[in-house]
């Protein structure tokens, strides 16, 4: 693929058709995210340190990609880390980077086969991406006391029907915000990106 697969990312498109593109970006895409300098998986990775004591927890990096944020994840010094993702060949790259303890494909709404206590959804919720409907499924797949750590883009943020949907979370206490910064996603591209931390009541 070119040098607009960033921008096409954002077109909107079914289940199979994100593994699709995902599958036929793989070969270039930590090329091209790196050229633009991606910012967003080490902005969730210190968000979120910042607010987990325990670093031994086992850690869900759902919509894994290639792996950078789990990378990311690593760095901040998160030592159990699985992934799970839509497509293979992204999979595939991942798993050769040798930081996940269990790496798997799963299908479209599917929730995590087991419980954890963090889960990380790096640039995976928004356009062109997962439905926000994915946010219910990993809050509703936390325990009592888990963590969210995810990102809405600019593209995202521009449609009021996701930061909406958080707030639902937020203003019944069904949830509780623990960080929320806005800041760089694609800097030569000018595209931003909000982090955020949510704890499960």
């Amino acid at each position: 693929m070119n040098n607009s697969c960033i921008d096409t990312a954002y077109d909107a498109r079914d289940a199979d058709g994100t593994r699709a593109m995902y599958d036929d970006w793989a070969a270039s895409y930590e090329a091209e995210v790196t050229a633009n300098g991606y910012a967003t998986p080490a902005r969730c990775a210190e968000a979120l340190a910042d607010c987990v004591e325990d670093r031994n927890v086992a850690l869900l990096d759902f919509g894994c990609g290639t792996g950078l944020a789990g990378l990311a994840f690593k760095r901040a010094g998160f030592k159990v880390i699985d992934g799970v993702d839509l497509s293979p060949t992204m999979i595939a790259q991942a798993r050769a980077k040798g930081i996940y303890r269990s790496i798997e494909q799963i299908e479209p709404d599917t929730s995590p086969d087991e419980t954890y206590a963090v889960i990380a959804a790096v640039g995976v919720i928004g356009e062109g991406g997962a439905p926000i409907s994915t946010l219910d499924l990993l809050l509703h797949a936390l325990p009592s006391g888990g963590k969210l750590v995810f990102s809405f883009d600019d593209a995202t943020l521009a449609d009021p029907t996701n930061t909406g949907r958080l707030n639902e979370w937020l203003d019944c206490g069904a949830a509780r915000l623990l960080f929320s910064e806005h800041g760089p996603h694609f800097p030569t591209k000018e595209i931003e990106s909000t982090v955020y931390v949510v704890e499960k009541a």
